[in-house]
């Protein structure tokens, strides 16, 4: 039932009104909702990848070995991978994983396999969510999964980046902070991370804006983003609403390229002007460090 009264007999609509009503039904306010779902995914994903990224590239830079080809691998691995393999996979996996560990610590007592043949089968107390947890939660939690998939994802390109950003600081700076007397960490703390971000910036851009390109995954990951709400609001035999109308599907999804293109394009933006500053950063750095300067 639509919240206005006047809007309760949609057959009986015309014009203006029939639009107004049709647009403002309850589907409708969740489909407007889910463009903030999207903003709130990359508000979210976006600090967990730079923390993966950067944990990655300082594992593949330790002169542990058993560390650094952890830190290698994972950056190998999840780059050599198809994203929508890891997008399908990666939430299942994080799902059984904590109900796992849940089932050895809350149901110590259960003997029997949690592999049963294809069957995945934990204790009912060790189950994410909880069968009695309301709906909001079994969303929150489906999420929550998808941020982390995304984060360890894209966690690895920005790793990537991150290595070779490191890898960028001139060694005469290090040489020199060195032979003053810094030890390895005082280094990478007052020499190679400050200027790091210096060389990081062009690709993490890239990487920013690749990111918002793949948010429309998350209709994979069965989050009602705005793919779905869009797909189910703009075709013309659907359950989502009790407002008949034609194929509009075009329509629709015109919207989300407007808004697409409109997040992008402030990003590039923003993105321009960072990297703008970082290379007269660069050049004055240069500067300072040549010979008879």
């Amino acid at each position: 039932m639509h919240d206005f009264f006047a809007c309760e007999a949609p057959k009986t609509l015309e014009g203006l009104h029939w639009l107004a009503c049709y647009l403002t039904t309850g589907k409708h306010m969740a489909f407007y909702g889910s463009f903030l779902t999207v903003l709130v995914l990359l508000a979210v994903t976006a600090p967990l990848a730079m923390m993966f990224g950067f944990g990655g590239a300082l594992a593949s830079r330790s002169t542990l070995l058993p560390l650094r080809l952890i830190g290698k691998g994972y950056i190998a691995m999840v780059r050599g991978v198809p994203d929508i393999v890891f997008f399908l996979f990666m939430p299942i996996a994080l799902d059984q994983a904590f109900e796992y560990l849940r089932h050895k610590i809350l149901c110590p007592e259960v003997t029997e396999p949690i592999r049963q043949g294809n069957d995945f089968v934990v204790c009912k107390i060790a189950k994410l969510p909880l069968g009695n947890a309301d709906q909001w939660v079994h969303e929150l939690y489906g999420f929550a999964l998808a941020s982390l998939s995304f984060a360890i994802v894209f966690g690895a390109f920005a790793g990537n980046i991150l290595h070779g950003a490191m890898q960028a600081v001139p060694k005469s700076q290090i040489e020199t902070a060195s032979a003053y007397g810094m030890n390895s960490r005082l280094v990478f703390r007052r020499i190679i991370f400050p200027q790091m971000w210096l060389y990081a910036l062009p690709g993490l851009s890239n990487l920013w804006q690749i990111l918002i390109k793949a948010t429309p995954l998350l209709f994979l990951l069965g989050v009602e983003d705005i793919v779905y709400w869009a797909r189910e609001l703009g075709g013309a035999k659907t359950s989502a609403f009790s407002y008949p109308h034609p194929d509009w599907r075009l329509w629709y999804f015109l919207a989300l390229l407007v808004f697409y293109l409109i997040v992008t394009y402030g990003s590039e933006k923003f993105f321009a002007k960072m990297i703008a500053k970082a290379d007269y950063t660069k050049k004055h750095l240069t500067q300072k460090t040549e010979p008879g300067s």
